[in-house]
């Protein structure tokens, strides 16, 4: 590949910046193999452009990541979110209570509670009660609220009221991206302040992300984590995602996406 023109390589900074989020000068620095003196000159043209806004350190996307809708994320990583989802069922044991997030790989453990006995599921998420509406062990607590068609799932303060009058032995949240300095990153501000109530009511919290939610920050609102939570994620990660959030002290469990079946594993 030849080297890049200044046209070429504004251009793939404000796709990275649309991409992650925010463009910091140093990783673009290495990314593309320029000075940051260099960066810092391309900044100032695309801001002059009106095409990025500056920040401390680099500069962020004027135009938001798209929020892909609930049924566009079903459809991607199928397999590996069945796998998560299923090692996250095997989790929970008779006589608990769990609590569901909204989003396709809570959804997948939801269809893999279905067979549960002896267990309660509170969610905020519609895939879920669809699929423990007829799940005979399973007593199911919808915790209505305002629907978020996109995610199609509910929140606001009459979710929130709801989840302040519970607690659970097991929290388990869905996530757009997943950072080991910052978190759970989110469309929007209501949805990380849901996600903060929710692990704060648990005694176990589990981010079920897939390999190509590591390390991405599409939108501007975090949800700040619990002292101690665990990572589920599969095995198709790179090790250097996955290094960084164990490096920050986070428990991590990577799932074999070819495996049918888990059983419950002691907590440590």
């Amino acid at each position: 590949m030849g080297k890049q023109t200044s046209r070429e390589r504004r251009a793939e900074i404000v796709r990275l910046a649309t991409v992650s989020g925010l463009a910091n000068v140093e990783e673009l620095s290495t990314v593309l193999g320029v000075t940051s003196s260099t960066i810092r000159r391309d900044l100032a043209v695309l801001t002059a452009q009106g095409k990025l806004a500056r920040t401390y350190g680099g500069a962020m996307a004027l135009v938001p990541h798209p929020e892909a809708s609930l049924r566009q994320r079903s459809g991607q990583a199928f397999e590996a979110k069945r796998a998560i989802g299923r090692w996250a069922a095997a989790q929970v044991r008779p006589g608990e209570t769990v609590l569901l997030d909204a989003g396709s790989t809570t959804g997948a453990m939801a269809n893999a509670l279905a067979s549960a006995r002896e267990i309660v599921v509170a969610t905020v998420g519609l895939n879920a009660l669809d699929e423990l509406a007829d799940a005979t062990g399973v007593e199911v607590l919808s915790l209505g609220g305002r629907l978020r068609p996109l995610s199609q799932g509910f929140v606001g303060p009459l979710t929130e009221a709801s989840l302040e009058r519970m607690t659970f032995d097991r929290a388990f949240m869905g996530t757009d991206g997943v950072t080991a300095d910052r978190g759970i990153c989110e469309a929007d501000l209501t949805q990380t302040r849901q996600k903060e109530l929710m692990m704060r009511r648990a005694e176990h919290v589990y981010v079920l992300a897939h390999a190509a939610k590591l390390g991405q920050r599409p939108f501007h609102a975090w949800a700040v984590m619990p002292d101690h939570w665990t990572l589920v994620t599969d095995d198709s990660a790179e090790r250097e995602e996955v290094a960084k959030f164990k490096d920050h002290g986070i428990d991590v469990v990577v799932v074999d996406s070819a495996t049918t079946s888990f059983e419950a594993v002691d907590e440590r």
